[in-house]
């Protein structure tokens, strides 16, 4: 699969549902669930244990999901998820090397950023989508300010992000959102069934855009 291919499916989901706990049991537990509920784009963060071997894991054995490293701060984060089957890599700063490697390995990248000259540099440098964060500390007014000369730009707005506040930001121009513990619990210890129905509403939020 082409980056592009992978962004089209990570674009069209318009969700990356974000897996970062402190065990990795729990880890390969809150991955099948949401698997379970169809998610389609899982991102497992570099500070969760064994995530290499759960990025492996996933990539091998569920070729209908997206799996991809968060939290990717450096090359060799990078290098490490891409070696283990990372099929796109996101990061909570801005790193141009961090761009150029993914793109060598024809893997697209979300990269965080906050100000504008953050987010205008990643953009020209390749970042495929930009992930603004934290997003609902800055606020919608924020965001809105921030696209207005920056239209070009696909965003998706991760930290803070709910079921309440969803459809607030993508009614102001983002893209998609990431969420994480909203979906499976603080410590990923939400029941299949109470992720299965959060999954559903955030979908059902979504697919309106």
């Amino acid at each position: 699969m082409t980056r592009k291919e992978k962004l089209d499916i990570i674009l069209k989901e318009k969700m990356v549902a974000i897996v970062r706990v402190a065990d990795q049991n729990n880890a390969a537990r809150t991955l099948g669930h949401l698997i379970d509920a169809g998610v389609k784009v899982l991102e497992i963060t570099s500070n969760t244990p064994g995530y290499l071997e759960e990025i492996r894991r996933i990539s091998g054995a569920h070729t209908e999901v997206l799996v991809g490293a968060g939290t990717v701060t450096n090359v060799q984060t990078a290098q490490a998820s891409l070696d283990a089957g990372a099929q796109f890599l996101v990061s909570p700063n801005v790193n141009m090397e961090v761009i150029k490697i993914a793109h060598k390995h024809d893997v697209p990248v979300l990269m965080g950023a906050l100000t504008p000259t953050e987010v205008s540099e990643a953009h020209e440098n390749g970042a495929d989508i930009i992930k603004l964060f934290p997003a609902n500390s800055m606020g919608i007014g924020y965001f809105k300010a921030i696209k207005a000369p920056l239209d070009h730009v696909k965003f998706f707005v991760v930290g803070g992000i709910n079921l309440e506040n969803t459809d607030d930001w993508m009614q102001a121009g983002a893209h998609g959102i990431g969420v994480g513990s909203v979906l499976t619990g603080d410590k990923g210890n939400y029941s299949i069934s109470d992720t299965t129905a959060i999954a559903r509403s955030f979908t059902s939020i979504l697919k309106k855009y």
